[in-house]
């Protein structure tokens, strides 16, 4: 798998927890201190998101980062 399809492949596994924690775009990004428009272009994986950035993404799902990162 090339680092596309990966960045696609997180972008759609965060959407899917942001989705069953029942919050929108504007709600994560307003829990982690960042915009929509980057949640919006993590989720569509047009973003290599940093160590913090993910840290971040994490928290805000109250997830740990195994969980992401087990599902890649």
């Amino acid at each position: 798998m090339d680092v596309k399809e990966r960045l696609l492949q997180l972008g759609l596994i965060v959407k899917k927890l942001r989705e069953e924690k029942g919050l929108s775009q504007t709600e994560l990004a307003y829990k982690i201190g960042k915009d929509q428009p980057s949640i919006n272009r993590l989720e569509r994986g047009k973003v290599n998101p940093s160590i913090i950035y993910l840290i971040q993404i994490c928290e805000g799902l109250e997830i740990s980062i195994d969980e992401l990162v087990k599902s890649l």
